[in-house]
This record gives structure tokens, C-alpha cells and sequence, in this order.
């Protein structure tokens, strides 16, 4: 099966969670939207003109005449049709639960730039953006990758163990995102996720996913994505 994705064109942002997975997979796919009249096709899906069950918004994914939206949904889809997750019911879940646990991390990661709302520019929110990314950098980081740092050490080398998951490539976006938008301050605390950071070159260093990082597939980190680089955030 060719797959279809549907995501902004000029962003990384929340597709690239797929794009990884996708890439990991060996699968082909078109990312639409990248395509001329991409983005009015997915608008024409989101709007509900071609199914009565639309997605809310983008990344959502085409297979067949089924579509399915959200990144944690469309990994767990993915990681069942292609071996990027465990077989028995109990360890989909449990992946399942911890890409849900990176969205909430996402969310939070997006709130350091916009904490007032997406509606307002960063020039608009300088303020808050600085206390609300101290606070991020204080208490949240800490906790979410601290999290994930113990299970590598009590599963290793991967997350659930000796096999690849999506949530160990989603680490590794998160890693390559964190390093972009904070370089100064994941710089600081990289010496204390050592298990983390051997699993983002691991990654890395995996045949498809090397070649994906260096082909035109892969968009590179700008400021209008989810990981931003704003100076006076990086302290």
C-alpha cells in the first residue's frame, strides 16, 4: 500500500513523528500537501466535503479509503502494520501510552514560544515566553525526559527493550528538536540523560532513518514549527 500524508508543507511540526515511522518502515508514501494543489486537497478532507467523518486538523494519514489522524493514533496504526510496536495487546497499549506522554511533552514544548495562545505573534508574548520556558526548563524537561531516561536504563538498549518502536524514534525527534530550540540549555543537560542521548544517535544511525535525515524528505527546523529558536529563551 501507498500511503498518503496529509501536513503542512514548510513545517516539521507534529508530522515528523510520522515522517520517521514512515521513513523506519520502509514504506512509501506521498506527502501531499508538499505537492502542488496539496494543500487545498487536505483542507477539502478537513472540511468534510469528501467523508463524514473528518479529521480535525493535520497530520492525518490515508490508507486505502481509511483515514487516520492524530500522531499517537497514526503510530500506533503504523506500529502495528509494520513492526514498529510490540505484538501482544498489553505492550501496544503501554507504547501507545507513551506516545501519548510525548504529545503532552509536544504541547508543552509549543507553550515556551506561545503561552498565551498561537493566535498572538511571539513578539506579542516575550514576557511570558521567557518565565513560562524557565519554568519548562526548571520542572517539566526534568521530569518527561528524566522519565524516559529510567526506562532505558531498566529496558535498554530501546525503550521496550532489544526491538525499535515509534516512541524510540519519537525520542529522537524530541532530542533533535530540544537541541535546535534550546542549544545552550540541552547542552547543560544532556550529560545527565546519557541513556537518552545514545538512543537519538542509535537512531541516527539506522540505515533508513540516516537516509531520510539527509535526503530533501526531511524539512529543516525553522520558526514556524513546534521547536523554535529564540535567543533570549535560551539562557
Amino acid at each position: 500500500m501507498r500511503y498518503e500524508l496529509y501536513y503542512w508543507p514548510t513545517i516539521q511540526g507534529r508530522g515528523e513523528f510520522v515522517r520517521l515511522a514512515l521513513a523506519e518502515a520502509g514504506a512509501e508514501y506521498t506527502d501531499v500537501a508538499r505537492r502542488s494543489g496539496g494543500v487545498a486537497k487536505m483542507t477539502v478532507i478537513t472540511d468534510g466535503k469528501r467523508t463524514r467523518t473528518p479529521p480535525f486538523a493535520p497530520p492525518f494519514l490515508k490508507a486505502g479509503d481509511l483515514i487516520v489522524s492524530h500522531v499517537a493514533n497514526i503510530l500506533m496504526y503504523l506500529g502495528q502494520h509494520h513492526g514498529l510496536a510490540p505484538k501482544a495487546e498489553a505492550g501496544r497499549l503501554w507504547v501507545n501510552g507513551l506516545q501519548l506522554t510525548i504529545t503532552d511533552f509536544v504541547a508543552e514544548v509549543h507553550d515556551t514560544h506561545h503561552p498565551l495562545g498561537p493566535t498572538l505573534y511571539y513578539e506579542d508574548q516575550r514576557a511570558a515566553a521567557k518565565r513560562r520556558s524557565d519554568e519548562f526548563w526548571k520542572s517539566r524537561v526534568p521530569k518527561f525526559l528524566g522519565y524516559f531516561e529510567r526506562l532505558l536504563g531498566r529496558n535498554g538498549p530501546y525503550v521496550t527493550g532489544h526491538k525499535v518502536t515509534y516512541v524510540d524514534l519519537s525520542l529522537f525527534q524530541l532530542v533533535e528538536g530540544l537541541r535546535y530550540a534550546f542549544p545552550k540549555r540541552m547542552n547543560r543537560l544532556e550529560k545527565k540523560l546519557p541513556r537518552l542521548i545514545a538512543l537519538r544517535d542509535r537512531i541516527a544511525s539506522r540505515a533508513r532513518i540516516k537516509a531520510y535525515l539527509a535526503s530533501d524528505a526531511r524539512i529543516a527546523f525553522n520558526e514556524e514549527g513546534i521547536f523554535r529558536r529564540y535567543k533570549a529563551l535560551d539562557r
